[in-house]
């Protein structure tokens, strides 16, 4: 059996039924002598006071579960990573590749994990970028786009110290193959399987058809210069974390020495989910 004792929880507040799912998940821990370590807002759904603020949830357990959408995981995965903490997340969203496992096999897969299971926790490849004030952990991708009312945007692209292309585009997308389902997908990349080692670089709606998505080794290091001046161009880390970029500015991406434990369910595997959420195999009318 995994050696769990403390049991941390991290919600999307308004998700459906969350105060029952909540309350079935502590009483089913406390049954077998596991803590619960609740963020402030769980702890407030149950009334009750000694919650933690969310960044603090990962350091305080052996195992943390997500109850939400991809959302949620995402804004503590590069937490998790860092303190080598599994991750478990339960679907209340409405697509939910990353909070994969359905509220109806959560306890299924809990037990699986507790008694030992090692074949449904997956270790998933991340990325680290690098500004020159900054640093930033992805378990999806790392985002350059322009603003709201920015025009488009230069950028000049290096892998591993060699000049392959001036993309001229609304953005670049360079993602990890979790993120391959992601805005990677949404922007034309393809699919990959999570435990590939690569990493995917898509442009986001380019103003040539030569500059197409291209997925390279995980050993490569990705280095993308802002060409662009007096425009709002953003840098985005899974959707949560980021900051403005300037003219010749540098971000510096790679894979990260950090992964993170993503435990699923049991009874499906990565093409099971694929067939589930994206609606393959389904016969229309």
């Amino acid at each position: 059996m995994n050696k769990i004792e403390r049991v941390g929880f991290v919600i999307k507040p308004h998700a459906p039924n969350i105060v029952q799912i909540l309350g079935d998940l502590t009483a089913f821990f406390a049954k077998k002598g596991i803590d619960c370590i609740l963020e402030d807002v769980a702890a407030l759904k149950l009334q009750i006071r000694d919650g933690v603020p969310r960044e603090q949830v990962p350091k305080s357990a052996d195992m943390v579960l997500v109850l939400g959408g991809d959302g949620t995981l995402l804004s503590v995965a590069h937490l998790a990573a860092q303190e080598k903490v599994p991750v478990l997340g339960v679907n209340l969203g409405s697509l939910g590749f990353l909070t994969e496992v359905p509220v109806d096999e959560m306890f299924l897969t809990i037990e699986a994990f507790l008694e030992g299971n090692r074949k449904i926790v997956n270790s998933r490849q991340m990325l680290e970028a690098k500004t020159k004030d900054m640093a930033y952990y992805c378990l999806n991708d790392v985002v350059i786009n322009k603003g709201a009312l920015a025009r488009m945007i230069q950028c000049e692209i290096w892998i591993d110290g060699k000049e392959i292309a001036t993309a001229k585009a609304d953005g670049l997308i360079i993602s990890t193959p979790t993120g391959s389902t992601a805005y990677s997908l949404a922007a034309g990349g393809p699919i990959i399987q999570p435990n590939i080692p690569a990493i995917i670089l898509v442009p986001i709606c380019p103003h040539t058809l030569t500059f197409r998505p291209m997925v390279i080794s995980a050993k490569s290091v990705v280095n993308v210069k802002l060409g662009t001046g007096g425009e709002e161009v953003n840098l985005t880390c899974d959707g949560q974390r980021g900051g403005l970029l300037e003219k010749d500015d540098v971000v510096t991406v790679s894979r990260s020495e950090l992964v993170l434990k993503l435990i699923s369910s049991p009874k499906r595997n990565y093409f099971d989910l694929l067939k589930e959420k994206l609606g393959w195999a389904k016969i229309t009318t």
